[in-house]
């Protein structure tokens, strides 16, 4: 899995390349984990993860993933299977 992290002032795109589930858990959460401080928009842009199982709503529900409950998320680029979650 590859994860390319974007940062512009209070916002932050990430954007992970492969599949989502429970093995790529953790290298997505420390991506958000490490954004910095000053990060209160979250964009989780998902054009190139084609499959998600439940990990992604993990990924995107848990407070704990983001370490700041002030942060805004959002989910673009949902693909087919994704969006059926």
């Amino acid at each position: 899995m590859n994860i390319t992290t974007t940062i512009d002032g209070t916002r932050a795109r990430i954007s992970p390349h492969g599949e989502i589930d429970y093995t790529v858990l953790p290298p997505l959460r420390a991506a958000a984990a490490a954004l910095p401080v000053s990060v209160t928009d979250l964009l989780w842009d998902l054009r190139e993860a084609p499959f998600m199982d439940v990990a992604g709503l993990h990924l995107f529900f848990d407070p704990a993933t983001h370490g700041s409950p002030l942060l805004r998320t959002t989910v673009t680029g949902l693909g087919p299977q994704p969006r059926r979650l």
